[in-house]
């Protein structure tokens, strides 16, 4: 008996450290699930003001084991059936939600209202008939129930010489529902950036960025950070492992990660997408303006009346300006709007003359995407052909993660937010919506 208590201790023995084992080689993996989770939780919650976060998380095995509650004080953890990975997400009004071992000290937040705004209280538009349907087609009117919960729409809006001509929301959502642009975000950074060229507390020819940097690195500029050619090593993938899991889900300081990232390309050669070069783009402009995680709402909210926005922060207190920015859809079309106006916003200028015509000429040089420009992306590549082939050359998109998207067409005055959640959607007919309107617009002339 002696032999065989010996054999089942060591199996059990052996199990505990397999399990063990196989717990810290998948930790990095489950802490992507549980911060994405925390951080998923809390925004909905405090942020959105609803109350059902698991409406928000994308399909993946690990959604079934995952727990969230809250811990008080703002904070709401995740962790993987309770016990493991546990990850909590601190809100802090004005702020948003951050993911944090302890509560981060974010300093005050410069309040904004919606003065100045011109589509904040502006009644809910008539929609023409024609108009109507090339909604109701957005919101998938015409397919099956599944169709349209996989299409997942929640939000279409339409601005033309300036005007609310078509809104309407999904059932649980409204005008005063924040939504999260994800990478939508990367646009609204380039109208900051723009702020402060005006302003000259930054050129877009500043190098040495990083005290650190004292190699090639140092040669970086503000504007190959913006356009996305700066060189470091990156991997958009949302992946065990990968430079972005790693920045959004398991860095306090994601632009110090990000800066610490070794060259793969010459600055200036090689366009390649990556949210880590806006997010470290913002910390320079943080740093540099002196203002920290206040910068959104101090250099861009407040001037536009951009009430519900909020650009959540990191644990350092900068701005996620690659991800993490919340607004109403009328505030999302508004930034369309003012891109739309050239930076003028009621006969001010913000943005210096020029900005946007800049902002949306596509980077010519080697690239891994095709019309993309300086936190835009161009309807026309370097190339000078195309994207779109329904939208006319001058278009211009803002596109985020699961089909967030805002699409502008200056040569008819036009913008066109559409929101949602589609994570298994590639085409969400957001282009096609701006086409169907554009067709509308010249049947009527």
């Amino acid at each position: 008996m002696r032999w065989l208590r010996r054999i089942l201790v060591g199996l059990l023995l052996f199990v505990v450290i397999a399990a063990v084992a196989g717990y810290w080689y998948e930790r990095p993996l489950l802490l992507t699930g549980t911060g994405y989770a925390a951080h998923n939780a809390c925004a909905v919650q405090h942020v959105a003001g609803r109350d059902d976060p698991e409406d928000d998380l994308p399909p993946n095995p690990l959604v079934p084991f995952l727990r969230s509650k809250d811990v008080g004080d703002g904070g709401v953890q995740a962790s993987l059936l309770g016990v493991l990975a546990k990850q909590t997400a601190w809100y802090t009004p004005g702020f948003g939600c951050t993911l944090a071992k302890d509560r981060p000290g974010l300093g005050t937040a410069t309040k904004v209202t919606a003065d100045g705004n011109r589509f904040a209280e502006v009644a809910e538009p008539t929609m023409a008939p024609d108009v109507e349907k090339a909604v109701a087609t957005a919101f998938g009117d015409d397919l099956s129930a599944a169709q349209r919960d996989q299409l997942g729409t929640r939000a279409v809006l339409v601005a033309q010489d300036g005007e609310l001509i078509a809104e309407r929301y999904a059932d649980g959502f409204d005008a005063d529902t924040p939504q999260l642009g994800w990478s939508m975000t990367k646009s609204a950074t380039n109208l900051l950036l723009g702020r402060l060229v005006r302003q000259g507390t930054v050129q877009m020819t500043d190098d040495r960025l990083r005290a650190e940097w004292s190699d090639d690195r140092a040669d970086i500029t503000i504007a190959q950070l913006g356009q996305m050619t700066s060189g470091l090593a990156w991997d958009e993938t949302y992946d065990l492992g990968t430079p972005i899991t790693q920045m959004l889900y398991r860095e306090p300081d994601m632009a110090a990660y990000v800066a610490s990232r070794d060259l793969a390309h010459q600055p200036g050669t090689y366009q390649q997408y990556s949210s880590g070069s806006t997010t470290l783009l913002c910390s320079v402009l943080a740093e540099r303006s002196g203002s920290r995680a206040d910068l959104p709402r101090r250099e861009l909210f407040a001037p536009l009346g951009l009430s519900s926005a909020v650009l959540e922060p990191d644990a350092a207190g900068t701005p996620v300006c690659s991800s993490y920015l919340w607004a109403t859809p009328r505030d999302w079309a508004a930034l369309g709007q003012f891109a739309l106006q050239r930076g003028v916003w009621y006969g001010e200028r913000l943005l210096p003359a020029g900005w946007m015509k800049a902002s949306t000429t596509a980077v010519d040089v080697h690239t891994e995407d095709p019309g993309y420009a300086t936190g835009w992306w161009s309807n026309t590549a370097a190339d000078g052909s195309r994207v779109e082939s329904s939208l006319p050359a001058d278009a211009y998109f803002a596109e985020g993660h699961d089909g967030q998207w805002i699409v502008v067409v200056p040569s008819a005055k036009l913008v066109v937010v559409r929101l949602g959640f589609s994570p298994e959607i590639d085409d969400v007919g957001a282009v096609r919506l701006a086409a169907d309107i554009l067709r509308l617009d010249a049947h009527s002339s």
